[in-house]
């Protein structure tokens, strides 16, 4: 009988990848990259519409790609018809018809997957998996901060 592993960069760099794979696989037939798929969600997650700035700030922060790769991607978003500027307001960021059909089915996706990977595991082993790497990612972000 094998043990199970402790919890390390590689086991969760495994979980990540592996989990990514199968996102990627929900995004290549649509035509859309990763990165796009973030901007559509955040900005379906903001309401009827989010502030440019906010958008970047929380693409950089949660990524860790630089603005201009946050740009670009607005920029491919706003390109495709999926994001626009409100009318008389360019700070503003809101999902076009088309973004937020797209972005449903995405979401659709990711929630079939998610009950795949994460229905029938015990809810106290969640928690604490949940409690550790929120714990992890906030010692790799105060690293960051200080490099």
């Amino acid at each position: 009988m094998s043990t199970a592993p402790t919890l390390n960069g590689q086991v969760i760099g495994q979980a990540h990848y592996a989990t990514r794979a199968l996102l990627e696989s929900v995004l290549a037939p649509t035509g859309t990259t990763f990165n796009q798929s973030v901007a559509l969600n955040a900005v379906a997650g903001g309401g009827a519409a989010v502030e440019h700035g906010a958008l970047v700030a929380r693409m950089t922060g949660t990524l860790k790609i630089d603005e201009s790769a946050v740009l670009a991607t607005i920029g491919e978003l706003a390109e495709s018809q999926l994001l626009q500027t409100l009318p008389g307001d360019t700070s503003r960021l809101r999902l076009t018809e088309a973004g937020r059909a797209l972005n449903g089915r995405i979401r659709a996706a990711v929630a079939e997957i998610t009950e795949r990977l994460y229905g029938g595991l015990p809810a106290e082993d969640l928690q604490t998996a949940g409690r550790l790497l929120t714990l992890v990612t906030a010692r790799a972000n105060a690293a960051l901060a200080d490099a």
